[in-house]
Order: structure tokens, then C-alpha cells, then sequence
């Protein structure tokens, strides 16, 4: 079993993300990408991926370690794809080696986040706040409204 750098089991941070990314009102699950990526999305829209990737074991951003792992041998963590402010996403990728530009999203307002243990719970749960919120205020009105009263 691969143990994650908290000493939790991947089946636990998987089960902490999942459950924060669907905390917010109105959220869905979709597989539109097969059954290894979770896709969550309010009224339609996505605001945030769940899958498995490759664990990268020099700090080293090179192609083969942003590319989710198939080899069932290799280090696994569960990476998220989140919606994020332009300038913060530059921010965040300066400051927190976990989080990367967004793996095949746009990279100018997508980061991935590595659940590597290296970022504070509370930092990844504002995350996916500003994600959701970034996509509900996209939203038409009656939308946002029936969402924000409920937040």
C-alpha cells in the first residue's frame, strides 16, 4: 500500500478531497473522461478534477512527471484540477511546489494541485472555494442566487 507523506492511505486523501470538492451546493459528479478522473461541476459547469497521477520524486517539472501515471508500479497521489484567478495561479505556483499549471486545462486559468501532504488542508480547501465561486459568478443570476443562499 502506498502511504501518503501524512502517513494517510491514498484511499483517504481521495476520500478528503472528494468530499470537500463536494461540500459546495449544487455540485455533481461527472466521469466524461473515463472512470479514473472525477470531474465536479455546479449547474453544468466545472469547476474541479480528481485523479491519480504520478508522484514526482526530484522537484523537477519535467513532461513524464506531469502526465498521469499508468505503471501500477510507480508512486501514485491524487492530483486536483482547479479554476483560479490568472495572477493567483502564477502566485500559487510561485509559492507551493504542489501546485503546477493546470494538466490539460488552460494553463492561464487552471492550476493542478498535487495531494502530496506538502499543503496545508485549509490552503487546498480555499482552493476549491475560489474554483466554485470563480464559476458560479459566471453564472446567470437566478443561478448565483439560488447557490449563494445557500453557502
Amino acid at each position: 500500500m502506498n502511504i501518503h507523506p501524512n502517513h494517510q492511505d491514498l484511499s483517504q486523501v481521495h476520500a478528503d478531497a472528494r468530499q470537500w470538492l463536494l461540500d459546495f451546493p449544487e455540485t455533481a459528479e461527472d466521469f466524461p473522461f473515463g472512470p479514473d478522473v472525477v470531474v465536479f461541476k455546479v449547474k453544468g459547469k466545472m469547476y474541479g478534477t480528481l485523479a491519480l497521477g504520478k508522484k514526482d520524486k526530484s522537484n523537477k517539472q519535467e513532461k513524464d512527471v506531469n502526465t498521469p501515471a499508468r505503471d501500477s508500479n510507480a508512486a501514485h497521489e491524487y492530483w486536483i484540477n482547479l479554476k483560479c484567478d490568472p495572477q493567483e495561479a502564477i502566485m500559487l505556483r510561485d509559492v507551493f511546489s504542489a501546485v503546477i499549471p493546470g494538466y490539460h486545462m488552460n494553463k492561464q486559468h487552471w492550476n493542478t494541485v498535487k495531494l502530496d501532504g506538502s499543503l496545508p488542508q485549509g490552503e487546498i480547501k480555499r482552493m476549491i472555494h475560489n474554483s466554485y465561486m470563480l464559476v458560479v459568478n459566471k453564472l446567470p443570476k437566478k443561478d448565483q442566487v439560488s447557490i449563494l443562499i445557500h453557502l
